[in-house]
């Protein structure tokens, strides 16, 4: 089976250097979501240049890889039989392909074009229960709390956390504490949601957080954090100060005192001291951000609205971000005043004194330096990822 990138450009920077089905929503991805659900393992269908895809030289069964799995769905998905198809609202869920149509689909990827429901000729079974759906950036902070409540649920059933070190202030049921990790004079509050802290995390003193909310394995909540509900945290990051619904991927710090709030960071990204995002507009007009597919910035139907940052990105001390930033992959910010709202990937600047292209040997360079930190060598992939994403971005870049 195979996760499928359906529309993989309007989730641009996030995409650039993963399948869709690898963003943390809620406790753990989306691919661990449908592993987990259909109980049997799941590879990506993404751009080639990831080198994710392994070709089946017979019939595949391609979901959508940015729905977040249902009981129900699993069940319809393992019944799928030949010559058919699950739709929901217009959009293609799943169908069993032929191997000469799973090439096409990957084509069509590559071209950075979209799939749907009507690139094949199958019976529709149409799927007519609630589902939820990432199709942008914003709809990973938007729906997170909601998918993080049912995650606790899966991921809990059996278990039960029922004491608490005497210095942590605890309240609520739905709160639960994996091995290894330690808590020490914080605050748990999971009246509004549940609280997940994952294997070996740390919550530090006078830490406050309010659920819903998921701590990854290895992370660290620092001294004094104020992180309220929706907010999801991935594995070995480190955050402080002040944190709102907001989603951070594996192995990026917020590790001092600013506000984020209604965004999404990347992977290997680190945000300076006293970097702050706004999120909601002087005017609480309507915020517009900047869409990959579509090459402009767009209206988004919200109000709150913060800071989309690609894997790699970097904002030096005292940075600040406008309501509905994006910044792509490996870009480097600093200095005062507020940038542009969309930053191209492989920038390298400030806002007085202007952007340059980052040079690729300074960027490996510092990508290398964080990811041998945490044990883990920049590979010839993530060299490809890295020249294929700048020549990419390199248009936008004035």
């Amino acid at each position: 089976m195979f996760l499928l990138d359906v529309d993989r450009r309007r989730l641009l920077p996030l995409t650039f250097s993963r399948p869709a089905c690898d963003l943390l929503v809620g406790i753990d991805t989306i691919r661990e979501k449908w592993e987990s659900a259909l109980n049997v393992p799941v590879s990506p269908m993404t751009a080639s240049y990831l080198g994710f895809t392994e070709f089946s030289e017979e019939e595949a069964v391609l979901i959508h890889g940015s729905a977040i799995p249902t009981r129900d769905l699993a069940i319809a998905i393992h019944e799928l039989e030949d010559k058919e198809m699950i739709t929901h609202r217009g959009r293609l869920i799943a169908v069993k392909a032929e191997a000469s149509e799973v090439k096409q689909v990957q084509a069509k990827i590559d071209r950075g074009e979209a799939i749907s429901f009507t690139d094949f000729d199958r019976k529709e079974k149409t799927y007519n229960q609630e589902l939820t759906v990432i199709e942008k950036p914003s709809d990973i902070f938007a729906q997170n709390g909601a998918v993080l409540k049912e995650d606790f649920e899966r991921l809990t059933k059996n278990y039960h956390t029922t004491s608490f070190p005497r210095d942590v202030s605890a309240k609520g049921d739905e709160i639960y504490v994996e091995d290894g990790a330690k808590l020490s004079n914080c605050v748990l509050n999971a009246s509004a949601g549940p609280i997940y802290i994952g294997r070996d995390a740390e919550v530090m003193d006078g830490a406050l957080i309010r659920g819903p909310f998921s701590l990854g394995a290895n992370s660290t909540i620092k001294m004094g954090a104020k992180i309220y509900g929706d907010t999801s945290i991935g594995w070995h990051c480190k955050v402080g100060g002040e944190v709102g619904n907001s989603v951070i991927n594996d192995f990026s710090n917020k590790g001092h005192d600013g506000y984020m709030g209604n965004s999404v960071i990347g992977s290997w990204c680190n945000l300076g001291a006293d970097t702050n995002t706004s999120n909601l507009m002087n005017t609480y007009g309507e915020v517009k951000v900047w869409d990959y597919s579509r090459e402009a910035i767009v209206p988004t139907g919200r109000q709150f609205h913060g800071l989309i940052m690609g894997d790699h990105s970097k904002s030096g001390i005292n940075t600040m971000f406008n309501t509905g930033t994006v910044v792509g992959m490996c870009a480097n910010i600093f200095g005062s005043g507020f940038p542009e709202k969309f930053i191209p990937s492989f920038s390298w600047g400030s806002p007085e004194k202007g952007f340059t292209e980052f040079r690729m040997d300074k960027a490996e360079e510092a990508a290398a330096a964080m990811m041998t930190r945490r044990g883990i060598k920049f590979s010839k992939r993530d060299k490809d990822v890295f020249d294929h994403v700048a020549e990419h971005d390199r248009k936008y870049r004035k």
